[in-house]
């Protein structure tokens, strides 16, 4: 995000303060846009990068062993690391699918044997009910100095530089 920024504004730095709000603002208004078109058009359940990451790893479970252990706890065998999978704590034992909360290979194994759908496993932060709402918003523009409600008590604040 820093880095698109600072790329944004190298024709903008030596603006007046006020003119550099306006390209900022300007491109926020395009960002949160153009990503709120793309979310509106994903027709798959998780946003369009967790869905690509998340895909091989269903060729990549076919053939393991999984045994259940319990109602919710799986070992998964085969390839180079075995993984014990929680699908109800969204854990495993090799700890990918505890930090990125998107199912490893172990857990997608698992969900397959116990009927589960892989996409109950997923955070909801990568969602595309998720990705929506977070650029769901509108981002209106703050309108001319002169029509701002200002308090009193702010508005009479002396303020140095």
């Amino acid at each position: 995000m820093v880095e698109s920024l600072n790329s944004m504004l190298v024709n903008a730095r030596d603006f007046p303060y006020v003119a550099l709000l306006d390209v900022i603002q300007e491109k926020m208004y395009k960002w949160w846009n153009d990503r709120r078109i793309v979310a509106m058009a994903i027709t798959t359940p998780l946003t369009p990068s967790r869905e690509s990451e998340l895909r091989p790893r269903f060729a990549q479970s076919n053939g393991r062993r999984t045994l259940q252990l319990n109602p919710i706890t799986y070992h998964v065998k085969g390839g180079e690391l075995e993984g014990v999978v929680d699908i109800f704590n969204k854990t495993c034992t090799c700890k990918e699918f505890d930090i990125d909360k998107l199912p490893c290979v172990h857990a997608v194994a698992a969900a397959h044997h116990a009927q589960v759908s892989v996409y109950n496993l997923v955070s909801p932060y990568y969602t595309k009910d998720y990705y929506l709402l977070a650029y769901g918003e509108t981002i209106y523009p703050v309108g001319s100095q002169s029509q701002w409600d200002v308090l009193n008590e702010v508005g009479t604040r002396i303020v140095l530089p």
